[in-house]
C-alpha cells in the first residue's frame, strides 16, 4: 500500500471476488492431450443411466429437496487446453463406480504474480470437493453444459455447482477467459481499458474441444457425450456469455443466467467496471428455454433492474427464481474463503484493511453476498444446486416432468424464493 503496485494488487483482489470468479486448475495439459479428450455422441440423454427422481406428484417439501444432495455418480475432473496454447479448460464428469479423491484450488493461485507474493498470511483461501483427478468416465451418454465465469474471475469459481451437476449425470466444461480473468486484471487496470471480449469464442471452443474428444478413439471421453443435448450456464458477466453462445450456436438447447441478465453491458457482458461504462443495448433473445436466477440482496447486478426485465423479455418457456437475501457471490465458492468473509477476508489478513476502508466500492465488490445481512451461502447453495440441476435435467429430457421448480416450492427453503414461469 506504500507503493502503487500494492494498491493495484489490492484492487485486483477485490475486483476478483466482485464479478464471479472461475479457477484455473493446477494440472497443465498440452493441446495434444486435449485433442484426445472430447466426446461426440448421438445417444439421447434419456438413455443415460440415472436414478429415479421424485415425480411432480410428491409433496412440495420433498420436491424442493430432490437435487440438493450429490447425485448417484462419483465425480471425475480433468484439465484440458484449447488449441494453439489457448486458455485452460476444466472438465467435470460422471466417473466410474468406486472413484474417490479430493480436489480443490487455492484462489491465490489465480491472482497476478505481484499479488500472489503479498497474500502469504495463514488464512483459508482454498476450496475443496470430492472428485477423482483423471478418473475413468462412467458408462453412458451424458448431456453437456458449458460454464462461463465473470469479470476478474477464473474457471473454477463455481466448482461446488459444476461438480454437483456432474454427480447428476452431466459433463461440464469451463474455460478461463483471459480478456476478463483475474490473472490479467492488473494489466487492464494499468492500461485503464479492457481488451476485446473473447469469452464467446472460448466457451464455444471448450464445447468444441470436448465434442472432438467424444469422437476421438482412445480419448477418455470417446463416445460418452450426447451432442444432441447441450446447455450453457454463466455467473455475472458469464451469464451474458452463456446467453450469447445460446443465441449464436444452434447446438445449444437453452441457457441459465445466474446473478446476471441479457439487457445491459458491453456485448451483453453484464458486469460493469470502472474500466468501461455499462451501456444499454437492445437484446435479441434466442428462441430457446431460459432460466434466470438471482438474489434479492445482490448489490452488483441488481435483480430488479437486470434479471427480472431479462426474464420478462425472454420468449417462453422461461423460469425466474429470486432468492430472498442472497447476494452476488452466492453463486460461487468464494464466500467460503477468508473465514467466511470471502476474498476480502483474505486481503484483510494480509494487511490490506486500510486500503479497503479507503475504497468502500471495492470492498463491496469483493464481499457482496458474503457478509450479513446477506443470507449465509450455506443456506443458498442447496437452493441453487437443486434448481439448476432440476432445470437442466428437465431441459435434457432426463426427467419427464420438471421436479420442484414451480411456485409450490417457493416457501420450502430457509428463505423465501419468488418463482415465476412464462
Amino acid at each position: 500500500m506504500r507503493s502503487r503496485s500494492l494498491v493495484v494488487c489490492a484492487l485486483a483482489m477485490s475486483l476478483f471476488v466482485a464479478a464471479c470468479s472461475d479457477d484455473s486448475s493446477s494440472s497443465n495439459a498440452t493441446a495434444e492431450d486435449t485433442a484426445a479428450e472430447v466426446p461426440e455422441t448421438t445417444v439421447a440423454a434419456t438413455d443415460a443411466p440415472t436414478t429415479a427422481a421424485p415425480t411432480t406428484t410428491v409433496d412440495p417439501a420433498t420436491a424442493a429437496m430432490a437435487y440438493t444432495e450429490p447425485g448417484p455418480y462419483p465425480v471425475g475432473v480433468t484439465t484440458l487446453q484449447l488449441p494453439d496454447g489457448g486458455p485452460l479448460v476444466e472438465v467435470w464428469y460422471p466417473a466410474v463406480e468406486g472413484t474417490t479423491g479430493t480436489e480443490g484450488y487455492d484462489a491465490r493461485d489465480f491472482t497476478p504474480e505481484a499479488l500472489k507474493a503479498i497474500l502469504t498470511a495463514d488464512v483459508a483461501a482454498d476450496f475443496s470437493y470430492t472428485a477423482g483427478r483423471d478418473a475413468d468416465v462412467a458408462d453412458g451418454s451424458f448431456p453437456l453444459v458449458g460454464f462461463s465465469h465473470g469479470f476478474s474471475g477464473f474457471r473454477l469459481q463455481s466448482t461446488g455447482l459444476t461438480s454437483h451437476l456432474a454427480s447428476w449425470g452431466m459433463v461440464v466444461v469451463s474455460s478461463d477467459h483471459p480478456s476478463r480473468d483475474l490473472a490479467h486484471l492488473t494489466d487492464m487496470l494499468s492500461a485503464g481499458t479492457r481488451p476485446a471480449d473473447t469469452s464467446v469464442a472460448e466457451l464455444t471452443g471448450a464445447i468444441d474441444l470436448i465434442l472432438r474428444a467424444n469422437s476421438t478413439d482412445g480419448s477418455r471421453f470417446f463416445g460418452v457425450i450426447d451432442d444432441t443435448h447441450i446447455a450453457t450456464l454463466g455467473h455475472s458477466a458469464g451469464g451474458g456469455t452463456a446467453y450469447r453462445v445460446a443465441l449464436a450456436d444452434d447446438r445449444v438447447d437453452g441457457y441459465v443466467s445466474m446473478a446476471s441478465g441479457v439487457s445491459l453491458g458491453r456485448g451483453n457482458d453484464t458486469t460493469s467496471t470502472t474500466l468501461e461504462p455499462t451501456t444499454t443495448v437492445a437484446p435479441e433473445y434466442p428462441e430457446k428455454p431460459s432460466f434466470f436466477i438471482a438474489g434479492t440482496a445482490d448489490g452488483i447486478a441488481d435483480a430488479e433492474e437486470l434479471t427480472r426485465p431479462s426474464f420478462e423479455g425472454a420468449p417462453s418457456p422461461s423460469l425466474l427464481w429470486l432468492i430472498e437475501g442472497a447476494g452476488h457471490l452466492a453463486f460461487s465458492d468464494l464466500c467460503t474463503l477468508g473465514g467466511g468473509l470471502g476474498i476480502i477476508g483474505v486481503a484483510e489478513s494480509n494487511g490490506l484493511t486500510a486500503f479497503l476502508d479507503s475504497t468502500p466500492a471495492i470492498r463491496s465488490l469483493g464481499s457482496d453476498g458474503c457478509n450479513p445481512p446477506a443470507l449465509p451461502v450455506e443456506d443458498t447453495f442447496p437452493i441453487i444446486d437443486h434448481s439448476i440441476t432440476s432445470w437442466l435435467r428437465s431441459l435434457f429430457g432426463i426427467d419427464a416432468d420438471p421436479v420442484g421448480l414451480d411456485e409450490s416450492v417457493s416457501d420450502q427453503y430457509s428463505t423465501p424464493v419468488e418463482i415465476q414461469t412464462r
